[in-house]
């Protein structure tokens, strides 16, 4: 196996949080052992290999996740190559990903696709639209910003392949009761969302009672029939009344949110966090605004933790909550979208709201 290889070679692997590790330089791809037949290393139930790409002080600390092996430490210049040359890595660590330039970035990851590899990356705040944008949407990854040790923990329990075994009781009392939560409240926003759609019909149907412009209008003689109107407020400008009503729905989002905001001056933040109810209210209010949201700026509007809201994010897209938008002015960069269903569905939830 890998691991045997590595002492005949003549490497010193020193103890790093229970994990064997290689010096930083990694191994020689030229010189690398033949990779063992998948079949086998299923069949023995191997550990997840992690290659972790940066120095080895940024190393997170793995001792509690006993079925994640570190396969070796490499400088982002050699990582790609190393990933296609080994094969059967799960997971890749990019630490300091800001710092990779674009065109290595994007050979890793193209690497990690190939492999079907999974792929953590930890950048800052101000470079994260640019990191989220370089990383292919059909890559598996997750972003850690200022992680802590327990989202870092989380990061990768969520990314080994479950094949590989359970968490071990440590782990689980914290990281993984996170993610339990996490998942539970998505399914309670899915469910909400579905059922406001339900009762309207469908994400698509017309209001209860509508009468389609379409039907046979005999039944009514003499009558003219037209939409109501509120001529107390009717718009001085020549915006259609359909713009204006989104502007003043809009404002009403914006409003609630500073309300929800608000209550973090008098109590302990934490007590009110509903990260994915934040999001979807920024969300809506910027689609009646007609602006389009970054993801940096959908992580400040969470009023979480960025790494909190990258995970919340990661999840409601995958829910199909989310949708990506590339920016067509800039393509280091993208854009957060409300999937068309979620708009309905919270459009109609507005309606009720003002019934």
């Amino acid at each position: 196996m890998k691991m045997g290889t590595m002492s005949m070679i003549g490497h010193e692997a020193p103890q790093r949080s229970g994990l064997s590790t290689v010096p930083f330089g990694g191994i020689d791809t030229a010189t690398a052992w033949p990779p063992p037949q998948i079949g086998e290393r299923i069949r023995s139930g191997a550990a997840s290999p992690l290659l972790f790409v940066g120095p080895p002080s940024a190393l997170p600390a793995m001792a509690e996740l006993g079925d994640i092996r570190l396969a070796n430490m490499l400088p982002a210049a050699r990582a790609a190559g190393y990933i296609r040359h080994s094969g059967l890595l799960d997971i890749i660590w990019l630490a300091a990903a800001d710092t990779v330039d674009g065109a290595t970035l994007a050979d890793i990851c193209a690497a990690a696709g190939e492999q079907e590899c999974r792929l953590i990356c930890e950048t800052s705040l101000t470079a994260l639209d640019r990191v989220v944008a370089a990383i292919p949407a059909a890559l598996n990854a997750q972003f850690l910003v200022d992680a802590d040790p327990t989202d870092k923990l989380v990061a990768l329990a969520a990314a080994r392949r479950t094949r590989h075994g359970v968490l071990h009781d440590i782990a689980r009392d914290d990281a993984m009761e996170r993610i339990d939560r996490l998942q539970d409240e998505v399914a309670r926003i899915s469910r909400l969302l579905g059922d406001l759609a339900v009762q309207r019909g469908g994400l698509s149907g017309a209001p209860t009672g509508f009468v389609p412009r379409g039907e046979d209008m005999d039944d009514y003689p003499g009558q003219l029939r037209s939409p109501s109107r509120d001529f107390a407020a009717m718009p001085r400008s020549f915006v259609p009344e359909e713009r204006s009503l989104d502007r003043q729905r809009a404002k009403a989002v914006r409003r609630m949110l500073r309300q929800r905001r608000m209550r973090e001056q008098y109590f302990p933040a934490d007590l009110f966090a509903d990260p994915a109810w934040d999001m979807l209210l920024d969300l809506y209010a910027a689609r009646l605004e007609r602006q389009p949201v970054s993801v940096s700026s959908l992580c400040i509007a969470a009023a979480v933790p960025a790494t909190t809201a990258l995970r919340w994010i990661k999840t409601m897209t995958d829910a199909g909550l989310f949708v990506r938008d590339a920016d067509p002015h800039d393509g280091r960069r993208i854009f957060i979208a409300l999937a068309e269903g979620a708009y309905d569905a919270l459009a109609r939830y507005f309606e009720a709201l003002e019934e």
